[in-house]
């Protein structure tokens, strides 16, 4: 069965164009990437639930703060190289990076040591323009920057 992830691109009003917020994950296989590493908060998702809750739990677990009560735009889906099936929603917000208390996960570390450590499942979370979520998102999940935009009515901006 194909898995199926849900996450949240918060965005907030900047001046001149929308500034969207991405999460690096954690862990020793993303310690030294950073462009096309970072992420939409997202995490896999059962079926028969709904992709909104989903959302909102991983959202939760991964910055430690709920997202914010407001109307959630629908994004669609995307298939990933992967073949991974992520549905993304979008919600104005703010959120402060310093605040971040993402859970952690358990690995084993290093690879067939027989040794288990617990890594952070988000190392860090941080505000983009336009021009740098382009550079720094996960090349798969990209379409969606242009879903929202399109949403908002900023198609002028999509492509800078």
């Amino acid at each position: 069965m194909t898995k199926q992830s849900a996450g949240i691109l918060m965005y907030r009003d900047s001046g001149a164009a929308p500034e969207l917020l991405l999460v690096h994950p954690g862990g020793p296989f993303w310690a030294n990437k950073d462009r096309g590493a970072w992420s939409i908060p997202k995490g896999e998702y059962e079926a028969g639930e709904d992709p909104l809750a989903a959302a909102k739990r991983e959202f939760a677990e991964e910055l430690g703060s709920a997202p914010p009560h407001r109307a959630f735009l629908d994004l669609g889906e995307i298939k990933q190289p992967s073949r991974k099936m992520i549905i993304a929603f979008a919600v104005r917000g703010d959120f402060d990076p310093d605040k971040l208390k993402s859970n952690r996960i358990e690995l084993e570390w290093p690879p067939k040591s027989g040794r288990t450590q617990s890594f952070p499942e988000i190392d860090r979370a941080q505000w983009f323009t336009l021009a740098e979520v382009r550079e720094k998102i996960q090349p798969g999940q990209a379409p969606f920057i242009d879903r929202l935009l399109e949403s908002l009515g900023e198609e002028s901006y999509g492509k800078r």
